[in-house]
């Protein structure tokens, strides 16, 4: 991109006095226009981001003249924490790999791995997001194969937050107690029963909710959008409540407890993230401690 221009730039104007000094004569062929048979130079192959550094804002596109890295220690939205490479039919394809396309998706599966070593704990664990930015068109045409895996600290996870500036690494950042933990929720609903939103507040303070963990949505299930859908979301979620409580996973575990299922967007579905967070909720509740491990007197039937 710049450097195209630049070498055009020097170029020109000294094929254009040869020109001159040869006289008005062209050879057969020659047409005297230069500027419009030059295409685009892709970028430099040598460029290759580092990890272990902060940015300013999120791109699915990383051009060289735009990669401007941060000190984690400044204010920033993203965190490099593993650049990787495609490989195979992948790195073959001619243009980058598209936020639905399976190449995509590997690299996001390898960025979920890497989140995890990173963290100490499943990112989804935190009020955190994990995404991939991917080489600029004419940086992969110019050989880039890369991959960052950009993971950042958000509002909140129940309704889709925002990145946040944030300033200082993630690293370990769910190891131990964290603020970033997720934890218990005072949950208003509607006359209907629709939840219209979820507070976060300690488990030492009244609360009807609270995270129990998260299960990863097989392939060949569809970001749900139907009550049926929905269910089988639900159906899964209360799986991980009866972990999480120390409860049977029977038939009368609805009567104990309602489930709050909470998938990222559809477009993070369809790049990988398949994790499904999980909360249980009781409408009624006024619990002021965590449920972890509390057993059926705990979370009686009701």
């Amino acid at each position: 991109m710049r450097v195209g221009r630049a070498l055009r730039a020097a170029l020109v104007p000294a094929l254009l006095g040869a020109l001159a000094a040869c006289g008005t004569g062209r050879p057969p062929g020659i047409d005297g226009v230069l500027a419009d048979e030059w295409p685009d130079l892709p970028e430099l192959t040598t460029f290759t981001p580092r990890d272990e550094t902060c940015h300013a804002a999120f791109a699915e596109s990383g051009p060289r003249a735009a990669y401007e890295p941060v000190d984690c220690d400044k204010p920033h939205k993203t965190e490099t924490i593993h650049v990787g490479g495609f490989t195979g039919t992948a790195a073959e394809a001619k243009s980058p790999p598209t936020t639905s396309s399976a190449a995509y998706r590997g690299a996001y599966a390898t960025c979920d791995k890497e989140a995890t070593k990173f963290l100490g704990k499943d990112f989804r664990y935190g009020r955190l997001w994990l995404g991939v930015t991917v080489p600029s068109s004419p940086g992969w045409a110019g050989g880039a194969r890369w991959y960052r895996c950009e993971l950042g600290e958000v509002a909140n996870v129940e309704d889709f937050g925002d990145l946040i500036n944030r300033s200082g690494t993630l690293a370990d950042g769910l190891a131990t107690a964290s603020p970033l933990d997720l934890g218990c929720y005072r949950v208003t609903a509607s006359a209907a029963g629709a939840i219209t939103k979820m507070t976060p507040v300690a488990c030492t303070g009244r609360h009807n909710s609270e995270f129990v963990g998260v299960f990863t949505a097989p392939a060949a299930l569809a970001y749900p959008t139907t009550g049926p859908d929905w269910e089988r979301m639900h159906t899964r979620c209360r799986a991980v409540v009866a972990t999480y409580v120390k409860v049977p996973n029977d038939a009368n575990l609805r009567y104990r407890t309602g489930t709050v299922a909470v998938p990222n967007t559809e477009e993070d579905w369809e790049a990988g993230n398949r994790g499904v967070r999980c909360y249980l909720y009781v409408n009624t509740g006024k619990f002021t401690e965590s449920l972890k491990g509390a057993g059926v007197k705990g979370l009686p039937e009701r």
